[in-house]
Formats: C-alpha cells, structure tokens, sequence
C-alpha cells in the first residue's frame, strides 16, 4: 500500500485524510473529527440494551490523543455528536473527564452541534452550529447544493471484494465540492456509500478514501465493481 501523504482538493482547499478517519487542514492547523459518539455504551446499557465491552471511550480518545501529537493541531473541530446524547456527559467516570479536559484545554477546541448532542454543556472550548474556515464550511449534516463542505452524521463506509474476500471499512466521501467524515467513534456503524442518502450529495466524480491504511482515492466508479 502507499506510504505517501493523500491530499484532496475541495473547492481548491487541500485536505488530508488520515488513516485514523480524523482530517487534517494543514494550512490552518486544524484537525477534524466527526462523530464520536462518547458513551454510546453507557446509552446503550441506561437505555435497556444490554452491556458493551466497557472501553470504547479509552479506544477512542487513544486515538485521538495519537493524531493530536502527531499533528500539534493550533485547533480541534469535532463535526457534532461528539457524545451518543447529553447524559453521557454526566455519565463520564472520573478518568475520561480528565483526559477530555486536558485536551480541550491545551488548544482551541471547538464542539460542532450534532442531531445526538447539542453543544456540550461544562466541557469546555467554544461550541458552534457551523464553523467557516477559509472557503470551507465545517458542518454535522450536510446540505444539497454546499461547496466547500466539511461534514459528518453519516458514517460512510464501503465494502469491496479483494481477492476473493470482501472487506468492509469506514472511510471518507469526496467529490471536489465537499468531504464526508467516517465516524471516528469506535462503536459507531456505518451507512454505504451507495445507500441513496448520499445521492442528493455527490455525482459520478465522487471517490472513496478507506480508513486504516494509506491508500488512493479510489472513484465510486471503480468501487461499484470492486463491490460485486
């Protein structure tokens, strides 16, 4: 697999996805996440549905404090739904209060308002419906018609066949308008890519960038045959 650094143009802004699912605006020095969904264990648990292993928090954060190191972001943009809902954030054991603290308070830190969460009450940094940054608009849900789009809800994923085994990931959706954010939590699912909901977003230029490793944009196109 390649090694380089991916970049994508939208609406001329050079973006980077990670392999983490986390994007990266290195002219700004912003670092972009989307849908952690924070507690969605506990939600899961409070809400009768059983209990999920209890370290999606811990597996989450991790990541997230790794891109930050790696990166020395000047500013974090979570992209909404940053917790699965508002009693999460009282839920939250001493230990992962801390961690979240410390890294809101090392660096601008602004919460995106999600359809889970509106802004996070007591937490810290700035909290914001949209956040213009340059031509870029950063936004939970996107919107028909926007240019220069960053945004999340969704949890793209995409599955293709390789080698006679089918794998599934998450991934980032972009066209040369606008980039949809996989979710960054780690009990989050995921919506296809060819699920109809995408289809008032993106046209036949539109290209896929799986998580987990670095690798090609690789055009919705070409991963419709992958896929079969």
């Amino acid at each position: 697999m390649a090694t380089d650094v991916l970049t994508l143009s939208v609406c001329d802004d050079l973006v980077e996805p990670r392999p983490s699912g986390a994007l990266w605006l290195a002219q700004s020095r912003t670092l972009v996440v989307s849908d952690l969904h924070l507690g969605k264990a506990e939600r899961n648990a409070r809400r009768g549905g059983g209990f999920w292993p209890p370290y999606e928090n811990t597996e989450t954060l991790t990541r997230l404090e790794h891109e930050i190191t790696a990166l020395d972001p000047a500013c974090v943009v979570t992209l909404g739904d940053s917790f699965d809902d508002g009693a999460c954030i009282a839920a939250l054991d001493p230990q992962t209060r801390a961690r979240i603290d410390a890294l809101v308070a090392a660096r601008r830190w602004i919460w995106v308002t999600g359809n889970h969460d509106p802004a996070p009450a007591g937490m810290g940094g700035e909290s914001a419906d949209a956040v213009p940054l340059g031509s870029l608009m950063l936004r939970h849900i996107a919107e028909p018609g926007a240019q220069g789009e960053i945004s999340g809800h969704y949890h793209p994923k995409a599955s293709l066949r390789i080698r006679g085994r089918r794998i599934t990931r998450k991934c980032f959706l972009a066209s040369a308008d606008r980039i949809i954010l996989p979710a960054f939590g780690a009990f989050t699912g995921g919506l296809d890519v060819f699920d109809p909901a995408f289809e008032p977003l993106f046209d036949r230029d539109a290209c896929v960038v799986l998580t987990g490793a670095r690798g090609a944009a690789l055009p919705l196109t070409r991963l419709r045959r992958m896929a079969a």
